[in-house]
């Protein structure tokens, strides 16, 4: 087990920091000690945790890392091309992947089609309930909780300064589920500049409807009874039970008031990904939408892409919406519901296009 610690990190990062130059620009050998693994070096507020680095195979481990915006710790799992250590010369495209809630950083396994030979993948903890989002409170039982700080200001720079990255909007996408598929959608508003493609599966992506603002409630409540996100890998039958949330917060911990009464629920307004004003920001980005409409949760889902979609039509923005349906059209696993038998074989159809994408950008 020690020479697969050693071998996979010297491989997968394949560098190690010289005279403070990082590990994007100093090449080293594979598994040069046993430190390899915590060689990588603090920067953009985090803090590598020494010795837990977790490493799956020569391309694929996991970061854990302190940072003042959230409290204790939090992983980053980093999945590489196959070519990432014997092609040094070559930098790489790279997909940020956003889990839904209840889930964590491992979930990306149950979507195979994201560890792909051309690009990284990168997939940063969001929380059981982080909704991606700066926190209106930061004195809850969660503490600490700037998740939208953490991933664009902290995680992006961090990949780029250590990684062979291809460090500009063509190259860069953010995906994400569920709750993800909010993150992701309100990424790319939110940093244009950063994200030239974005994709949004189930994603509650309409701060308009009630129905997406009760799940929000739900997860802050760890209302688990209630209309919620089953989106972390272990649902990915469908069974219909939601996953813990964590601790209870306030009901208006994390985007304020839900409440549309004298705007108290200005907020939720401001960072509404299906709002004109937000929608508009896409212009130069590649936008798709992937949702079945055959659960309680999905046709939610189906309403809400529907309007993001027609709303971008309105702006002349090129989109691409597939509305799967009761999941016939799509693949064998698939339901038609809120589930990774759905996600799996929507990933499968999404990166061969956002590869070409990459591709195309040059």
């Amino acid at each position: 087990m020690k020479s697969l610690r050693l071998t996979a990190v010297g491989a997968a990062l394949a560098l190690v920091p010289l005279a403070g130059t990082g590990l994007a620009h100093a090449a080293a050998p594979p598994a040069a000690s046993a430190a390899t693994a915590s060689a990588v070096p603090d920067g953009f507020g985090l803090t590598l945790v020494a010795g837990e680095t977790q490493v799956h195979s020569p391309t694929d481990f996991t970061l854990t890392v302190t940072t003042p915006q959230l409290s204790g710790k939090h992983k980053i799992r980093v999945l590489l091309p196959s070519g990432y250590a014997s092609d040094l010369g070559r930098r790489w495209p790279v997909t940020y992947f956003l889990h839904g809630g209840g889930g964590t950083v491992d979930d990306v396994v149950a979507a195979p089609a994201l560890h792909s030979d051309s690009m990284i993948t990168v997939v940063p903890d969001g929380g059981l309930k982080g909704w991606y989002a700066n926190w209106v409170m930061q004195n809850t039982a969660e503490g600490k909780a700037n998740w939208e700080a953490f991933h664009l200001d902290q995680v992006v720079p961090f990949i780029d300064a250590n990684l062979r990255t291809r460090a500009d909007r063509d190259h860069r996408a953010v995906v994400g589920l569920s709750m993800g598929g909010y993150g992701s959608l309100h990424y790319a508003e939110a940093r244009p500049a950063l994200f030239g493609h974005v994709a949004a599966l189930s994603g509650a992506v309409d701060f308009g409807m009630w129905q997406v603002r009760a799940t929000v409630l739900a997860t802050e409540l760890n209302a688990t009874g209630a209309w919620c996100a089953v989106s972390n890998s272990s649902s990915s039958s469908g069974s219909g039970e939601c996953a813990g949330y964590g601790p209870y917060v306030d009901s208006d911990a994390i985007f304020g008031s839900p409440y549309p009464v004298f705007g108290a629920d200005h907020v939720w307004n401001e960072l509404d990904p299906a709002a004109p004003s937000n929608l508009a920001k896409l212009s130069r980005t590649g936008v798709t939408l992937y949702t079945g409409n055959n659960d309680i949760v999905d046709v939610h889902t189906s309403a809400a892409s529907a309007t993001v979609k027609s709303r971008l039509d309105q702006l002349k923005i090129p989109s691409r919406l597939v509305d799967y349906g009761n999941g016939s059209s799509l693949a064998p696993t698939c339901n038609g519901g809120h589930n990774y038998g759905c996600w799996a074989p929507a990933f499968a159809d999404y990166v061969p296009r956002l590869e070409a994408a990459f591709a195309a950008a040059g």
